[in-house]
């Protein structure tokens, strides 16, 4: 099945500070673009035998799993037609709590999004079109919003717009990490997600702490979301940095 991306429980200092703060509008929505434009050139001129592969979110396909970053992309325009609420309550930690939202039911909604989504192009080229289209519409109204906006989300979370762009952002750069595996080629990660989202891992003081262990940031994004296993040396190296990993649910 398919995984939602959950965070394990976090310190209420890096709770309320992402409360207070959020993250900085124009810096997320830099690698929010820069993600999403990276991931736009990599599936430009895939074959339809390249679209049809299976990907590590079974049952998807890799057309059906860029369905699925359009759906979840897609969320946004309505987001910004909606009433702002009066202030956020949550922070991007915060809303990868576990709850009805990675219930079998609601999986079960998310996967059939995806494959409707990815049934409707007529064929590969329109996939990446309609993935070129949506996010260029979601970026461009994004970027006419005042720092500070809030919405909620359709779990009902009121958030800084800031805040809900960082989950994006981990969509994009997590599933460009699957898709990039299920054809075979080298992660075009970018350095501003990549950055952005070990940021929301590991808190903006101790990102450094990823460096010691070594690793890209693909390499270390795959080991933190269970997409590769750590050996028994690296769980230690893991342990003495006190990493805060990610969870799937």
């Amino acid at each position: 099945m398919p995984d939602e991306i959950t965070l394990r429980p976090v310190t209420a200092e890096r709770r309320t500070r992402g409360e207070r703060h959020g993250a900085d509008h124009h810096r997320v929505l830099e690698a929010f673009r820069r993600e999403c434009d990276a991931l736009t050139d990599a599936v430009a001129g895939l074959s339809e035998a390249e679209w049809d592969l299976p990907t590590r979110c079974a049952p998807w396909s890799v057309r059906e799993l860029l369905g699925h970053v359009c759906v979840v992309i897609d969320w946004l325009p309505a987001m910004l037609d909606a009433p702002a609420p009066s202030a956020a309550e949550i922070s991007a930690v915060d809303y990868y709590r576990p709850d009805d939202r990675f219930s079998a039911r609601t999986n079960g909604r998310r996967i059939a999004l995806a494959q409707d989504r990815a049934a409707r192009p007529a064929d590969g080229a329109a996939c990446a079109e309609d993935f070129a289209a949506t996010w260029r519409r979601a970026d461009r109204l994004c970027r006419a919003q005042p720092d500070g906006r809030t919405v909620r989300t359709r779990h009902g979370d009121a958030m800084l717009l800031s805040e809900f762009l960082r989950t994006r952002v981990v969509e994009v750069a997590v599933h460009g990490l699957d898709l990039a595996d299920a054809l075979g080629r080298e992660a075009w990660l970018t350095p501003a997600a990549g950055d952005a989202v070990t940021e929301l891992l590991l808190g903006a003081e101790h990102a450094t702490a990823a460096d010691d262990l070594g690793w890209s940031r693909a390499d270390f994004l795959r080991r933190a979301t269970g997409r590769e296993p750590l050996d028994e040396a690296e769980a230690l190296r893991v342990e003495r940095l006190g990493i805060r990993w990610l969870a799937l649910g």
